[in-house]
């Protein structure tokens, strides 16, 4: 899951838990809402962990090293 995918999680769940007052034979959607609100926490700490370790290997790669080219000396 990418960021955008538990931020999508995380307002479906806190629509769930806060703005739906309605009741369903069988599901409690107060709780179904937290645990998307829970699922979408989690997604998107991996997410961001995922972004910072990848982050560190982007930068080593994109820096090149300007070589200066030496000639031999000449002998007396």
């Amino acid at each position: 899951m990418y960021i955008g995918t538990s931020i999508f999680l995380i307002a479906v769940g806190a629509i769930l838990k806060f703005a739906v007052t309605a009741t369903v034979a069988g599901v409690d959607i107060q709780t179904a809402g937290v645990i998307l609100m829970v699922v979408g926490a989690i997604a998107l700490a991996i997410s961001l962990m995922e972004q910072l370790l990848w982050a560190d290997r982007r930068r080593t790669r994109a820096v090149e090293v300007e070589r200066e080219v030496v000639t031999p000396r000449e002998y007396r």
